[in-house]
C-alpha cells in the first residue's frame, strides 16, 4: 500500500465517496466551471489518487454507487464508463 508523506497507510475511498467526488466534478463540468482541458486534467488526477488509496469494495458495490447517478442524470453514461474504464473495472 501507498503510506503519505507522514509514513501512516492511506484508508481506502468507499464506493459512495467516489460516486460523490464524480458526481461533484461532472456538476462542475455541466455547470461551465471547469473548461474541458481542466475537466480532463481534473478527472485523470481524481483517478490517480484513487488508484493510489484503492477502492473499498468490488466491482459491483462501484456500480450500485453509480448507476443511481447515471439514471437520475447526475452524471452521464459516458461518464460513467469512463471511470469504469480507467480504473480496469470491465
Amino acid at each position: 500500500m501507498t503510506a503519505d508523506a507522514s509514513g501512516s497507510e492511506l484508508k481506502p475511498i468507499t464506493p459512495a465517496r467516489l460516486a460523490r467526488e464524480v458526481a461533484e466534478l461532472s456538476a462542475e463540468r455541466r455547470s461551465g466551471k471547469l473548461k474541458p482541458e481542466v475537466y480532463d486534467q481534473r478527472f485523470a488526477r481524481m483517478i490517480g489518487e484513487l488508484r493510489d488509496r484503492k477502492i473499498e469494495g468490488t466491482r459491483a458495490d462501484i456500480l450500485a454507487a453509480l448507476t443511481p447517478l447515471k439514471d437520475k442524470g447526475d452524471i452521464t453514461g459516458e461518464e460513467m464508463q469512463r471511470v469504469i474504464a480507467r480504473l480496469n473495472l470491465r
